[in-house]
């Protein structure tokens, strides 16, 4: 692979961690200014059994693969790895109190993603650019998640949650026409878990949240055909961060 390539890939991590660091700093002086009593905005906003709202966000989808048991013995593919690409989400809040400190939240989003499968080829010739299999999706996400919140502060709130979600990829691959004559194909079809955290702002007439969660998908995606680009790999599992605004 050429170091254009590597270059491009380390900018894209470094990018995706200063938008993390730039919110735990944030975090950090909210928590500090949280200190000094003020006047809080919508009061009685937690006392509401249900409420709703929509959510904004930003995603990098990667994939944790494993390359075929026999990998080592095919003359055609030397390396394979996978490329996160920047995509983007659309979501409903649906959010069920169940006390001062536990909320149910399900909140189906819509997300546009795509991953790259970088194929290092045993072609003789070492600086030979990778051959790039781009993996194009549109998930429908069902996530049912747990949220534990910390007391409130002001008009500040901490919390993390966790939970289950079920995903259907509407542009899936497992059924793709021959456009490309050697495609990596997906199943539609993946269930995982999320974790996360993030944090509550109380305006003054609706509450924002900034969250940061991470999915790890349990399904195996892949569906082995006779391309070598499949036959390399024994599995394909989804591994996506997100970084979410809501308005509730």
């Amino acid at each position: 692979m050429s170091n254009q390539k590597f270059t491009s890939r380390a900018e894209k991590k470094i990018s995706f961690l200063r938008v993390i660091l730039f919110c735990l700093f944030s975090f950090m002086a909210i928590a500090t200014d949280a200190q000094t009593k003020k006047v809080q905005n919508i009061p009685k906003y937690d006392k509401q059994t249900v409420h709703f709202g929509f959510a904004l966000g930003f995603t990098s989808p990667d994939f944790r693969l494993s390359p075929d048991p026999n990998f080592r013995t095919m003359d055609t593919v030397y390396n394979v790895e996978s490329q996160a690409q920047l995509g983007f989400l659309l979501g409903i809040v649906s959010n069920l109190r169940v006390g001062d400190y536990f909320d149910v939240r399900f909140v189906p989003m819509l997300t546009f993603a795509q991953r790259n499968l970088l194929y290092t080829l045993n072609s003789g010739n070492l600086g030979a650019p990778a051959t790039v299999k781009p993996v194009e999706s549109t998930f429908l996400d069902f996530p049912l998640m747990l949220k534990y919140k910390s007391a409130r502060v002001n008009n500040y709130r901490a919390y993390v949650l966790a939970g289950g979600k079920y995903s259907i990829d509407l542009v899936s691959q497992a059924n793709v026409q021959k456009s490309d004559k050697e495609p990596v194909r997906l199943q539609p079809y993946d269930y995982g878990y999320e974790i996360g955290f993030g944090f509550d702002f109380y305006l003054m007439y609706f509450k924002f949240a900034l969250e940061i969660k991470m999915y790890n998908g349990i399904n195996n995606l892949l569906v082995k055909d006779e391309f070598i680009y499949s036959r390399s790999l024994e599995s394909l599992h989804s591994k996506i961060f997100y970084i979410s605004f809501l308005f509730e």
